[in-house]
């Protein structure tokens, strides 16, 4: 495609004038398809809760149409209220800038200064790993993104970036990181692999145990939340509590994109499977989930005695 026709033109332009915050990247939000698409996406969460995306993979016309409509060359590109802004290089320089606060209006929050423990023979292992891969101007970097994963690596220091010193270690940490951040502990393990680094952070959201008594009284209250069973199809037909979803692939792809707030209780049998399915939103950062203790068993002995056990 060598020039932009106007079929594609009014598509692309409807396309921009209906999001105020719009991407188009390879992939979408959940699940970026190149290094440069999940890196654009990785700051936008920071500031953002809700834009939009279009996947350039799935229409061949939009992913040449957007390179001449925007006359800019790559994908990402990124649009705010209409405008073009530019791609995963001007993006990622206007965030180590602090630029983008007021491309998208929003308003910048005092960092804290957290507070990082780090052992004496962590810090020599940290000192070490640092000067091994890291060059002049280079720095160790900790960030803890929104779904709690934590992040240690050696870059450049930006103008947003928060110093941080703990045991003669030096540590940046930019500035959506450092409320999640603050009480951190890193220690040096050994593992399978050789020696590594473990971060443990009190403030990771965690998986809660909900009695059945409690189960029951959320049911009757009519209250909004997602029940998922987490048991075996051929279970869930033996007995089941009416209101409970069966957990599989697209229960799992729904509750997925739901809002990381969002109240869930599992239940499976006795209780360990319940806790195994809640540990994979923990780790995506939902803050309000819930296993049921006893699991289903225990609701046909104490609840409701007409649930078959098995």
């Amino acid at each position: 495609m060598t020039s932009l026709e106007d079929p594609i033109r009014e598509k692309l332009d409807q396309l921009v004038q209906s999001h105020s915050v719009l991407l188009f990247m390879k992939g979408n939000r959940q699940a970026p398809q190149c290094g440069f698409s999940a890196r654009v996406i990785s700051i936008l969460d920071n500031y953002l809760d809700d834009y939009a995306t279009v996947d350039v993979l799935s229409d061949g016309e939009v992913r040449e149409g957007i390179k001449l409509y925007s006359s800019w060359p790559t994908i990402p590109q990124l649009y705010v209220n209409g405008e073009f802004i530019g791609g995963c290089d001007i993006i990622t320089e206007m965030a180590d800038g602090g630029e983008l606060f007021g491309t998208f209006g929003v308003e910048r929050t005092p960092s804290i200064v957290p507070e990082i423990h780090i052992g004496d023979d962590t810090a020599e292992a940290l000192l070490q790993a640092s000067a091994q891969n890291g060059g002049p101007d280079q720095y160790l970097h900790l960030s803890v993104s929104k779904d709690w994963q934590t992040s240690l690596s050696v870059a450049a220091r930006s103008a947003m970036d928060v110093e941080v010193q703990s045991n003669g270690v030096t540590l940046m940490v930019d500035p959506f990181s450092t409320d999640r951040a603050n009480g951190i502990t890193i220690e040096l393990v050994e593992t399978a692999e050789g020696r590594g680094f473990k971060v443990d952070n009190p403030n990771a959201p965690t998986l809660g145990e909900m009695s059945v008594q409690e189960l029951k009284t959320l049911l009757e209250s009519g209250d909004d939340f997602e029940f998922i069973d987490v048991r075996t199809p051929s279970e869930f037909e033996t007995a089941r509590i009416d209101g409970a979803v069966l957990f599989d692939e697209t229960e799992y792809a729904r509750l997925s994109a739901l809002p990381k707030q969002t109240k869930i209780v599992f239940i499976c049998h006795h209780g360990p499977r319940g806790v195994n399915a809640g540990q994979q939103f923990t780790d995506q950062g939902f803050t309000n989930l819930h296993n049921v203790t006893g699991g289903i068993d225990a609701w046909s002995l104490t609840v409701d005695p007409e649930i078959p056990r098995y």
